[in-house]
């Protein structure tokens, strides 16, 4: 069966594209004298997870405790819970069943939080990074109170590994270097707030794909990114990624042309419902560049042709989503396109969201 003969929609990765963005990013961060460990939550693939590390990732960034199951059972040994968690006697308990075959580390960032998940997961051998503020203003300390926490889990006997942010605000027109550089200035401060209170910091940890190209590899130790193995929309609008770069795709049928417009049956339950400011639609067409997702509802995604041709009715698109991570997770499978051969493979960490 090919890809065309399949009922949209679905989701599909191109091969070829997929292994080219791992072994660049993989390049990257060698060239750079940085340790990569991307973030699994892009593709929640076992598979992909693999792969990535096949090409040189020591080991993978997560976001929940599910997630993490999912691939430590998979036999995948180094694993970061990239999450300020709040760690209760069930959490403790899952942790440890992880600790048992891997090592593991866990985010936080008060000094009440280090100090619940150090008395929960004492002798465990868990492992805490701090994470701080650089300027997205999401979950993170100032850097500049990084010592508390520190002293904090010190107090509890448990060991402080580094620092670690997220420079979400990367994801903006134009400001990619800025937040890069801003992410290097609230580490390098972190990192020396640490050294003050005589830990020395192993792990630096940053970078996004948006700002991974411009990260100040004199701070940092390792980055995370995620959405570089698939490339989305939004990346191609931020210039982090080209449209050739772009690895997974939404197949689409036409079912209407409604008001001089093709209407198609991928709407917010298979691209996923993110439009960011920045963002110029709902989603892009890959093989119309100019073309835009203008509106966007449960099954149906409008697009504005922006001049061109319509396409016909019953003809099969190829839609750019958004965002890519949350498009993966709304299905249950990736259809697989490696040259001629089509196969399938599970999204397995799907909906793992605790």
């Amino acid at each position: 069966m090919t890809a065309a003969a399949r009922s949209t929609p679905f989701l599909a990765i191109d091969t070829q594209i997929l292994d080219r963005n791992i072994k660049r990013m993989a390049a990257q961060a060698a060239d750079t004298g940085l340790v990569l460990r991307p973030h699994v939550k892009t593709h929640k693939s076992i598979e992909i997870a693999r792969r990535q590390l096949a090409a040189g990732a020591v080991g993978i960034t997560v976001a929940t405790i599910g997630e993490a199951e999912v691939f430590v059972g998979a036999g995948i040994d180094d694993v970061f819970i990239a999450y300020p968690l709040w760690v209760d006697a069930p959490r403790a308990a899952r942790l440890r069943e992880l600790s048992r075959t891997a090592r593991v580390r866990i985010g936080a960032d008060s000094a009440t939080g280090v100090s619940q998940a150090a008395q929960q997961l004492t002798g465990s051998g868990i492992e805490v990074v701090l994470e701080v503020d650089s300027g997205h203003h999401r979950s993170g300390t100032a850097p500049g109170d990084v010592a508390e926490v520190a002293l904090a889990a010190h107090r509890h006997g448990m060991t402080v590994a580094g620092v670690f942010t997220f420079p979400g605000h990367s994801y903006a027109p134009e400001n990619r270097a800025t937040a890069a550089a801003q992410e290097g200035e609230a580490l390098l401060s972190a990192a020396n707030r640490l050294r003050d209170t005589g830990v020395n910091p192993t792990v630096i940890s940053g970078g996004a794909t948006p700002s991974a190209g411009f990260t100040v590899t004199e701070v940092l130790t390792e980055i995370r990114p995620g959405v570089y193995v698939f490339g989305d929309a939004q990346q191609w609008e931020l210039g982090s990624c080209r449209k050739e770069d772009i690895a997974l795709i939404a197949y689409g049928t036409v079912v209407s042309h409604a008001g001089g417009r093709v209407v198609l049956d991928t709407g917010s339950k298979i691209l996923g419902p993110d439009r960011a400011a920045f963002s110029t639609g709902h989603g892009r067409l890959l093989d119309h560049p100019e073309a835009r997702i203008v509106h966007l509802s449960e099954h149906h995604a409008v697009a504005d042709m922006a001049g061109a041709r319509l396409p016909g009715l019953g003809d099969v698109l190829r839609v750019v989503p958004n965002h890519v991570c949350s498009a993966v997770n709304l299905v249950d499978e990736l259809v697989v396109l490696d040259g001629a051969s089509v196969t399938t493979w599970p999204v397995d960490a799907r909906g793992r969201n605790s």
